[in-house]
């Protein structure tokens, strides 16, 4: 009996903690209800973004906040629109430079949706990465409060490239794919893996051209340990067909030397 009722205290506490921390633990704290942001570009092109928010007075409740935002973007243009519940234009920011701050969101205005519009240049590649693919900040959002307490709404990346590591990652997939097939096939690719492992590091270098050959190496070896497994396989499947063939033919005589002779008058 003392087992059970402390069981029953033992659940009502937890279930207390558990409701205690669900209304204490705030939910996101704006809603991000349309993104559109390039997954890749390439170095030196123009890009543009557009992300858009609304429960903009929720998760701390406040009727208002200001907004910031930054980027690795150069050359870069924002445009900041505000929308009431009907989708009219209210008001319309243009801030300059890689960041922002200070800009009031505020129901007072009616305001019930934020978009965000940023175009700008794909900033150079500081350091390579294969995997994960190097990217750069398109936009970051921060709601910040009256009392100096932010929160990041949301940061948005873009992997970008060059011509040539565009080159060399494409012909790193290749032999990725090349020797997945090899492998599939039963072979054992292991010169392959060893150019592909060094092409990688290459690209990580930005040795791209290096790249690209040990790439191109690893495919071919790949391919020719693949084709040589099937070709051991052909080769071991017809050995055995020809050895079943014999076993048949030499059955078939033995059963006939068993027979005897057959009677002519018969």
């Amino acid at each position: 009996m003392t087992r059970t009722n402390s069981s029953r205290s033992s659940r009502v506490v937890l279930a207390t903690l558990v409701v205690l921390l669900a209304a204490t633990v705030p939910a996101a704290a704006v809603s991000v209800t349309g993104e559109d942001v390039p997954e890749e570009a390439q170095v030196g092109t123009q890009i543009s973004a557009t992300i858009t928010l609304d429960e903009l007075y929720q998760n701390p409740q406040s009727e208002r906040w200001q907004l910031s935002g930054t980027t690795e973007l150069t050359d870069v243009s924002w445009t900041i629109v505000f929308y009431d519940q009907t989708g009219s234009q209210v008001d319309l920011v243009e801030p300059t430079g890689q960041s922002f701050s200070g800009i009031d969101v505020a129901a007072s205005t009616g305001t019930a949706e934020v978009e965000v519009r940023i175009t700008g240049t794909v900033p150079e590649v500081d350091s390579y990465s294969y995997d994960p693919a190097q990217e750069f900040t398109t936009m970051a959002l921060t709601r910040g409060q009256a009392g100096g307490a932010s929160d990041t709404i949301d940061s948005w990346e873009t992997h970008h490239y060059t011509e040539r590591s565009a080159s060399a990652r494409q012909a790193i997939d290749e032999a990725g794919a090349a020797i997945d097939e090899a492998d599939a096939s039963g072979a054992n690719p292991s010169d392959a893996q060893a150019n592909y492992d060094d092409a990688v590091a290459a690209y990580e270098d930005g040795s791209f051209d290096v790249s690209t050959n040990l790439a191109n190496r690893a495919t071919e070896q790949a391919n020719q340990a693949r084709q040589s497994s099937q070709t051991r396989r052909t080769i071991i499947y017809a050995a055995g067909g020809l050895v079943v063939l014999a076993l048949l033919v030499g059955g078939v005589f033995y059963w006939r030397s068993q027979q005897g002779p057959e009677d002519p008058l018969g």
